[in-house]
């Protein structure tokens, strides 16, 4: 037993240390970044072990660690200098990659800021990083010049809603040069008044003339524009407890402002909710242009316009799976290639995978795909805390 004495001294060096862990910046106010690096040895090297041989990749193909130290990473945005910005979900922090001497693993890694409400959405435009909260999108001017020591953010919106039921947000710059931000249905499927809910949303750059760009949208966590013809092409996650193999994910195409894709009354291209699809039938809404296994969680995705892998690939798209959490067999835990011709997705195939076990457990779950400038595809793993190169 501890004396009166003793109980009072380790109460102390608890109070201590409490104090001790909030100088360390625990204290902090949301949006504030710091010089922190999580890895500040310009001489660290990519490191080795037996997670990255699982990885399946067709003949010719290697990867290999951009970054190990990425706590959750996330959504996947390049900055003009070549700074790769990593968003987090679950962790609240925003990282920098940086590769200064040019071997293709990011020797450091800034914090840019930590403390926010789940943001996992970034994006950069003339100089400026772009993150998207819950409810809010912030802006870090000048950041590629700022690594170390970030300015505080400008708030460029902060009335979206607050449900956190698929309330994290994908965000892309389109060619048009507004700022499209989705807001998923705070539910597994339901129907609400405000418009805003499961659609994709655009704005200015400002924040200024925000309008529903598509609806019926249940959530979206990544979305592209052919690089030939400006059009968005977008992941949607289907609804679940309708089966193991109901209703497909989908991978959607929207060449203009103000079409529907059918949520919540139809899923995919013909099944008919069971709660809300009796008043509407699936032949209103723009089906997808591929649908894709059920409960695979299609995340990020991008047209490939680089020039390293094979020419024949290029313009196709590469879907990141997250993976299932309640089907009963688990599918998806890969990255994904679409073939595209004309508006029309020709082929599906399985690009890389190993990430699920043999034995259903999964090690990693794919999150965004990104390609480099050197034609590489970057992977983020929240799972794993990483960030992976594959080459050719």
């Amino acid at each position: 037993m501890f004396s009166g004495f003793g109980m009072l001294k380790s109460f102390a060096i608890l109070i201590l240390g409490l104090i001790a862990l909030s100088a360390c910046g625990g204290g902090e106010k949301a949006g504030s970044g710091g010089p922190e690096e999580v890895s500040p040895d310009p001489a660290a090297r990519p490191p080795s072990g037996p997670a990255l041989s699982r990885v399946r990749l067709p003949e010719g193909f290697s990867v290999s660690f951009y970054s190990d130290r990425v706590p959750n990473a996330r959504s996947l945005a390049m900055g003009a200098r070549g700074t790769l910005f990593v968003g987090t979900r679950a962790g609240g922090t925003v990282y920098a990659l940086t590769d200064s001497d040019g071997d293709s693993f990011a020797e450091t890694v800034n914090v840019i800021a930590t403390g926010l409400d789940s943001p996992n959405g970034v994006a950069f435009r003339n100089g400026s990083l772009y993150v998207a909260e819950i409810s809010r999108i912030l802006r870090y001017d000048e950041i590629e010049s700022r690594l170390a020591s970030p300015p505080d953010p400008a708030v460029v919106v902060d009335s979206l809603p607050t449900d956190r039921h698929h309330g994290w947000k994908f965000i892309r710059f389109g060619p048009d040069g507004k700022l499209y931000v989705p807001v998923g249905a705070p539910c597994n499927v339901c129907a609400r008044d405000d418009r805003r809910y499961a659609s994709i949303l655009r704005m200015n750059p400002d924040g200024t003339n925000l309008e529903v760009f598509a609806g019926g949208v249940r959530n979206t966590v990544g979305f592209d524009w052919h690089p030939e013809t400006g059009v968005l092409w977008f992941t949607d996650n289907g609804r679940d407890h309708l089966g193991d193999d109901s209703p497909p994910d989908e991978l959607n195409r929207a060449p203009r402002a103000g079409l529907h894709f059918g949520f919540p009354h139809c899923h995919g291209e013909a099944v008919s909710d069971p709660s809300f699809g009796s008043s509407r039938s699936c032949g209103e809404f723009a089906a997808p242009a591929l649908g894709l296994p059920a409960h695979i969680a299609a995340l990020g995705m991008r047209f490939y316009t680089g020039s390293m892998f094979p020419a024949s690939w290029k313009n196709s798209i590469f879907i990141a799976e997250h993976g299932s959490w309640n089907r009963s067999s688990p599918v998806g835990y890969r990255v994904t290639r679409v073939s595209v011709s004309e508006g029309r997705a020709l082929s599906y195939e399985t690009f890389a995978d190993g990430w699920l076990g043999r034995d259903g457990t999964a090690w990693g779950r794919p999150v965004d795909v990104l390609v480099a400038p050197d034609g590489a595809l970057l992977v983020s793993d929240d799972r794993m805390g990483a960030v992976y190169r594959i080459s050719r």
